[in-house]
């Protein structure tokens, strides 16, 4: 089962991936907590000269999940919403086969 600062790490090892390839600082502008574990938003930092935060494709925040390890990176052309209500039917989903396959196994001889 992952912490929330053992699910900061594994974000900050995807970000450093993206580091190579773009000019700005990069870092996690905001988590929250979900029933599942986290979301894990991030971007680029402003410059000193504007103040803005400049904008960048593809930065989809990120879902970690504390039971499993997951870390998923979610699509930006996707509402987000619909993408935490997709994993957590995945979740159910899953839940629901291994509890078949624990009942299955019990009636075995």
């Amino acid at each position: 089962m992952l912490t929330e600062d053992d699910a900061r790490q594994l974000v900050l090892a995807e970000i450093d991936n993206v580091r190579g390839h773009v000019e700005y600082t990069l870092q996690i502008l905001r988590v929250e907590a979900m029933p599942f574990g986290w979301i894990f938003y991030w971007g680029a930092v402003g410059d000193d000269r504007s103040g803005r935060r400049p904008r960048l494709g593809g930065n989809g925040p990120f879902l970690v999940d504390r039971d499993n390890d997951r870390l998923i990176r979610t699509a930006t052309s996707v509402p987000l919403a619909r993408q935490i209500a997709d994993y957590e039917r995945r979740l159910r989903r899953e839940a629901h086969a291994q509890n078949a396959a624990a009942k299955r196994a019990a009636q075995q001889p």
